[in-house]
């Protein structure tokens, strides 16, 4: 794990090489999490909406579907072509642009899943 310039992990190989995000890399994160504030059903009631950010831009994406509605969890389909990586014969997206974070927005704000965590452990 490395930080990225806006001080949230980002998950990187030995080589300094950061991943695209991926289907695998989201179900990774929910196992780690579970039964945390840092994962969709931990957090919904609270306010919480899944999101990603794209580091290099700055620009928070809402977690859609494929047709465009909010999803209620992180879901790759819903990204727009120029952060999508690959797709399978199907044509579902499997990666997206690599560094990009999966977390949150709350308040108008994107949380890391790690700061929504700290954030919930707050008195």
């Amino acid at each position: 794990m490395g930080r990225n310039g806006s001080g949230i992990m980002s998950v990187r190989s030995d080589a300094g090489r950061i991943y695209p995000l991926s289907l695998v890399r989201l179900l990774q994160d929910n196992r780690r999490y579970q039964g945390t504030k840092a994962v969709s059903e931990g957090n919904r009631s609270d306010g919480f909406r899944p999101a990603f950010l794209d580091p290099d831009t700055n620009i928070v994406y809402p977690s859609c579907q494929a047709d465009g509605r909010l999803a209620a969890v992180h879901c790759l389909e819903g990204l727009p072509d120029e952060l999508v990586v690959s797709r399978d014969e199907a044509g579902h997206v499997l990666e997206a642009k690599p560094g990009l974070i999966a977390g949150f927005l709350y308040g108008g704000r994107f949380y890391s899943r790690e700061e929504a965590l700290r954030l919930s452990q707050e008195p």
